[in-house]
Formats: C-alpha cells, sequence, structure tokens
C-alpha cells in the first residue's frame, strides 16, 4: 500500500486520490499529485474598484439591479454580508436580504 502524503492546508493524514488529484475530506482541499498547487490561486476577482475579493466578505451594491424573473430590486447600498465566490459569469453567490439567495457580478459591487 503506498502511503499518501498528508493535506497541505490542514495536514490531515485522511486524504484520497480521485483521479489526478488528491482530497482531504476534513478541509475539502484539494491539489494536483505532480505538486503544483495551482487550483485555489486561478480564482481571482476584483470588485469594481480593483479590491481583491475572498470568501466571507461583505459588499456593498453600487447599482440598482434588477432580479430576473421577478419586480424585485436590489437597491444601491445594500450590504451583503459572507460572499462566495465562484466560477462563470455571476461570479458571487450570496444571500440578500429581503429577497433570498443569488448570483451577483462583482462588477456591480464594492469591498464593505
Amino acid at each position: 500500500m503506498s502511503a499518501l502524503p498528508n493535506c497541505p492546508q490542514c495536514n490531515s493524514e485522511y486524504t484520497y486520490e480521485d483521479q489526478d488529484l488528491y482530497i482531504c475530506p476534513e478541509c475539502a482541499h484539494e491539489w494536483s499529485q505532480d505538486g503544483s498547487d495551482d487550483m485555489d490561486d486561478s480564482l481571482v476577482i476584483k470588485d469594481s474598484v480593483g479590491n481583491l475579493l475572498q470568501d466571507g466578505d461583505s459588499v456593498t451594491v453600487i447599482k440598482d439591479l434588477k432580479v430576473k424573473g421577478s419586480s424585485s430590486v436590489v437597491k444601491v447600498g445594500t450590504k451583503v454580508k459572507n460572499i462566495r465566490l465562484v466560477e462563470g459569469d455571476h461570479d458571487i453567490d450570496c444571500k440578500v436580504d429581503g429577497i433570498g439567495f443569488m448570483k451577483l457580478k462583482s462588477q456591480f459591487v464594492k469591498k464593505a
């Protein structure tokens, strides 16, 4: 039996292989078997003024945003807490008070 490396993030010994990745079940960190650890570093998202955004940040909406499929509007100045960054056109997952879960574009928010 081959010894798998410990997780570089949390040092867990319970890592496992999935195709060409090592995965840690305790912290959900993934890294490639060839040693390059660029999985998480490739996602760089900035707000409307160029501040780097991270998971858990709070942001403020800088423009009135119509909610697709509804007559609701996210008003300018609305503060959104605890964002989650994702890949795609709408790169922020969040919960807006009074509206619910939605996706936002980073170009319409400013880091609070």
